[in-house]
Formats: structure tokens, C-alpha cells, sequence
């Protein structure tokens, strides 16, 4: 499979310091990128274009344990289970926070590019259709970073023109200016980029009109444009040739256990081309390993930084665990263990439990294959061998990281369910294979070698779900849902049963680990409610006014032209 394939455009200014008049040491560039030869053809605007795949990509698919997992951690879903309790969210969220300033960073890096993209589009040699076609390109990307950026701070700075000279005079635009621009950006992307089914099987992971009216519902909602968002995920949902996936698919479609949400996670199945026809695929981040175009090299890119670290940060260090001095597992293996995960990104108990709880058999997606707490133990040393060590009934004397004492149904680094979304069980890559026992792993395993939804229909209907209940139609919301629940055999919802609480428990159990689940939460100003609801590790720390996160100090000194205004309580 050809993937998209990320090139930096490096442009190299020359500044001349010479005062004598031209001679025949002058030279004209001809044959490299300047800032005069730069952006004319297409060839020369897909480059600069693959760069902004390549900046998103680095934003929330990286190699670092922690910097994409900062949108999933303090969350009602998850914690970073190796932290002191309660957890330190003074630290954490502080206006001096590298987490802060990080993020903050990386998404206006995508803006400048995107708006550089568009500023260049006039001067250029490309054809009019052309320059259409880069233009909604630079705009649905521009309108993806001020998303995130409204959702996460609120009003922030808003720049729609390449800068060229240094600017230290920002002033914030309200929340609802930077929805406005993103509404008008998407609009026009959705209206001029390519439909999903035009786009070839060399080019997955391109961005298309469906992806750009996913994103637009979603900006509604926030903009409170309800009958708006479900025009536009309706424009999603009708596409013809895109479906929710209902019967199981893919190279791996006859392994026991599994079942179509299982094979949705699985290596090879997450684009719409390639020969698994996935129809509910709209917009694939393009991960898989030893591939053009892909993230890494599987031996290679734990180290090189290029690979993204689901599996080391999400899976359990069942390494440590022992049962009576002795330990039940062999690890690193590429089985239902974790492959070598490392414990930092524990489920909170709602996650991992409550949010089953009114159908925890029927629900495929709370099936032990998708969502593991009995680990079968596979050290053929152990008194435990071949036996099953139940997260939520361990036997006395079981111990984790360091000797403690672990508890039933009380996570730890060492011991905690997990999603296989974030593993490929059975199916690491061969070269990663030890030899020495089945399924063993080297100790360069741990990253993730599928390809990772950004986008995914399950979503869409969800937001049309969402937005059908802002507009007060809570039983078009329920039959949303529905379409969800009865793709993995859960017992349908009536409409009086639908809140935005629901909605929210509903995008727990579908969209877990793939949802950047702090954006989620922001946009609809619910970060303080659900932590103290569903997370007790950081509920007694938690303050009303993380539901933003604080303007980076070094943003606020920079800018010595005018005020740029903090979030209150900071």
C-alpha cells in the first residue's frame, strides 16, 4: 500500500552583505527551493501540503510516552498511573507547564504552515482547479488546528495571513470568532476537496470532503448550530459507499475470539482501500510500520522517534506482577498480556467498568478480546500456568512494581485492564518476534503498527446524535445511537434515556483510546464535571478552571505590543 509521504520544504534565505556592485560572483538560484522559487507548481504546494499531514501527525501520533497522550491523561477515562495520588494538576496546568506550552506550540506551527499555503496560492502557476484544491486543503487544516486550540484555551489569537516579520501584538479573538473562522474554512474545504470514493488506494489518509463535514458537525455543535451539524453530518452519513462495518473483514476475519469491532483495530484494516474495503474509515493517520510512507521501521523506530507509542504507554507491566514470589507471565509476548507495555495509561474503574454496567455480556466492545481484565497466564514456570488471573478477583498474595501489594480491582502499573486497540495480539511484526518462546517479543516492541483513526462514521453518528439533542429532538439522538449499539450487539437506548452524559458514556465505549478525549470534554465545557464523576485519582484536585487550559506564559511575555489576556483563574 502507497502512503502519503511527509517532505519539509526547507527554504533557504540568503541575505547579501556586500555593498560593491554585481560581478560575475553573483548567483541566481536555479536548481534548489528559495524563498523567490518556492511554492509555483503543484508539485512544489504538495510538499509544502504532506508537511502539514506530517505536523499532525507529530501533534498526536508521536513516539514521546506522554506529549499525545496529554489529550487522553486527566480525563474521566484515564490517568498516568506511575504519578503520585492525588495527582499534582497545579503543576500540570500551571502557565509554565511544558505540556501547555507544547501543545500550544505544535498547533499554531500547523496554522503558520497552512496559512502559508493559502497566502501563497495567487502567485502561483497551478490551474485554477488546482489552486481550489490547495486552497481547501491549507483551510481544512487551518480549521483543525483552531479547533483544537478554541476547545483547549478558548478565544485565542487568530491569524488568517502568512507572517513574515516578527509580530508581538496579539490580541485573543472570542471562542465564537475562532468557530466562526473555522465554519468558514471548512465550508469551503468540504465544498472543494474530493469526495472519500474518488480518492485513490495510492493516496490513504488523505483528507476529503467527508472529513471536512465531520469536523464542520462537530464546530457546530460547538458554535450551538445544531440544525447546521446535522445538515453536515448527514453529508457524512449519506455518502453513498460509506457504511458502519458489520461483518467481520480483513486478513485476520477467521481468528476466535474476535468480531468486527475487533478487526477494526487490526493491522492492514483501517483504509477504505487496499483490499479490506473498510466504509466506515474517513480520515486514517497513516502509522503502519515497514511501509512507505508509514511511521517507522518496526525494528528501528522505537529509537528514531518516528513511531507512536500506544502500545509501551496503554498495555500493563505484567512484568512485574508475582503471585507468591513467583510471576505468572512471560513478557515481552504478542498475545492477550499487553505486548510489552510498560503501565502508564491506566482506565479509570468508569471506564473500565461503569460505563458496561447496564450491558456488559451483549456488548462486544466490553468483550475480553476487545477490553482485556482476564490475562491467561502463559509462564509455563508459574503453579498459574494456563490458568486465567482475573484483574477484578486476584489471589492473596499477588504483588506489582516494587514489591506492593496489589488489590482487586484497584489498577497499578504493573496490573490493569486494557484496550487491544492500542496492541495487535497474535500480530506483531515477525521481525520483532524473539523466538524464544511462542509469541515472544523483543525488547524493541512497544510502539503501535496499525494506522489510527482520526475520523471514524461511528463518531459522525454520534455528533449527529449530539446535535439532534442540542435541537431537542431526543429520539432522532436515540436512533444515532442506536445504529452504534446494534453494530455491537448492546442493547438499545430509549430516547428518555438520552443526555449529554449518555452521549458521552456512548463515545467512551466506542471511540476509547482513539478519542482525544480532552477536546471532547472542552468543547462542551464538561472537563470539571466528568473528572469528579468518573476519576476519582484527580477528582479532589480539580479546579472549575481547568476546563481551559492557561494562556503559556512565555506566549504573554512575548508579545510585548499589546495585552494577551490570561484565562481567568490563572
Amino acid at each position: 500500500m502507497k502512503k502519503i509521504k511527509s517532505y519539509l520544504i526547507l527554504l533557504v534565505l540568503f541575505t547579501g552583505t556586500f555593498s560593491c556592485k554585481k560581478t560575475f560572483l553573483d548567483e541566481t538560484p536555479q536548481d534548489f527551493l528559495s524563498a523567490t522559487n518556492a511554492f509555483k507548481t503543484s508539485a512544489d504546494f504538495t510538499a509544502s501540503v504532506n508537511n502539514l499531514y506530517r505536523l499532525v501527525r507529530a501533534e498526536f501520533y508521536t513516539i514521546n510516552d506522554n506529549a499525545p497522550m496529554e489529550y487522553a491523561y486527566r480525563t474521566d477515562m484515564a490517568f498516568y498511573v506511575p504519578a503520585a495520588f492525588p495527582a499534582n494538576l497545579v503543576g500540570e496546568f500551571s502557565t509554565t507547564s511544558s505540556i501547555v506550552r507544547d501543545h500550544w506550540t505544535a498547533l499554531y506551527k500547523i496554522v503558520a504552515e497552512a496559512n502559508t499555503v493559502i497566502s501563497r496560492i495567487p502567485a502561483s502557476q497551478m490551474s485554477d482547479a488546482d489552486k481550489k484544491l490547495f486552497e481547501a486543503r491549507g483551510k481544512f487544516f487551518r480549521a483543525f488546528a483552531y479547533r483544537s486550540l478554541a476547545y483547549i484555551w478558548g478565544g485565542v489569537p487568530l491569524e488568517t495571513n502568512e507572517v513574515t516579520a516578527p509580530k508581538v501584538d496579539y490580541t485573543r479573538a472570542t471562542r465564537k470568532e475562532v468557530y466562526t473562522q473555522c465554519i468558514s474554512d471548512l465550508v469551503f474545504a468540504a465544498a472543494n476537496l474530493p469526495s472519500i470514493t474518488a480518492i485513490p488506494a495510492t493516496k490513504d489518509g488523505e483528507i476529503s470532503s467527508q472529513a471536512a463535514n465531520h469536523l464542520l458537525a462537530e464546530v457546530y455543535i460547538a458554535d450551538g448550530q445544531f440544525t447546521n451539524a446535522v445538515t453536515a453530518a448527514t453529508a457524512v452519513i449519506s455518502t453513498p459507499g460509506m457504511a458502519l462495518m458489520t461483518t467481520r473483514f480483513g486478513s485476520r476475519r477467521t481468528e476466535t475470539p474476535g468480531d468486527v469491532y475487533w478487526d477494526l483495530f487490526r493491522k492492514g484494516n483501517q483504509n477504505r482501500k487496499g483490499g479490506t474495503n473498510n466504509t466506515e474509515a474517513i480520515w486514517v493517520i497513516q502509522l503502519e510500520t515497514d511501509i512507505p510512507g508509514g511511521a517507522a521501521i518496526s525494528t528501528t523506530g522505537f529509537a528514531s522517534g518516528d513511531g507512536f507509542s500506544l502500545e509501551r504507554v496503554h498495555a500493563p507491566l505484567i512484568r512485574d506482577v508475582t503471585v507468591n514470589g513467583v510471576s505468572p507471565f512471560r513478557w515481552p509476548t504478542s498475545d492477550y498480556t499487553g505486548g510489552r507495555g510498560v503501565g502508564f495509561f491506566a482506565p479509570s474503574k468508569y471506564f473500565q467498568d461503569s460505563v458496561y454496567a447496564a450491558d456488559p455480556v451483549n456488548d462486544i466492545r466490553n468483550a475480553n478480546h476487545n477490553f482485556v481484565r482476564r490475562f491467561l497466564c502463559n509462564n509455563p514456570a508459574s503453579p498459574l500456568f494456563n490458568t486465567i488471573l482475573d484483574f477484578h478477583n486476584m489471589p492473596a498474595n499477588t504483588k506489582g512494581t516494587s514489591g506492593a501489594t496489589l488489590s482487586s480491582g484497584v489498577p497499578s502499573r504493573a496490573f490493569y485492564p486494557y484496550s487491544t486497540k492500542c496492541t495487535e495480539p497474535g500480530g506483531h511484526p515477525a521481525n520483532l518476534l524473539s523466538g524464544a518462546y511462542p509469541l515472544g517479543l523483543k525488547n524493541g516492541a512497544g510502539f503501535t503498527y496499525q494506522d489510527q483513526y482520526l475520523f471514524r462514521l461511528a463518531e459522525t453518528y454520534l455528533l449527529r446524535a449530539e446535535a439532534q439533542l442540542g435541537a431537542s429532538q431526543p429520539g432522532l439522538a436515540a436512533a444515532d445511537i442506536n445504529v452504534v449499539r446494534a453494530r455491537s450487539n448492546a442493547a438499545p437506548v430509549v430516547a428518555g434515556n438520552v443526555n449529554i452524559d449518555y452521549i458521552l458514556d456512548e463515545r467512551i465505549r466506542e471511540l476509547g483510546v482513539e478519542e482525544k478525549r480532552m477536546f471532547t470534554l472542552m468543547r462542551l465545557g464538561k472537563w470539571y464535571d466528568r473528572v469528579v464523576k468518573c476519576n476519582p485519582f484527580y477528582a479532589s484536585a480539580a479546579l472549575t478552571k481547568y476546563n481551559l487550559w492557561p494562556i503559556p506564559q512565555s506566549e504573554i511575555e512575548r508579545n510585548r505590543g499589546a495585552v494577551l489576556a490570561q484565562n481567568p483563574g490563572y
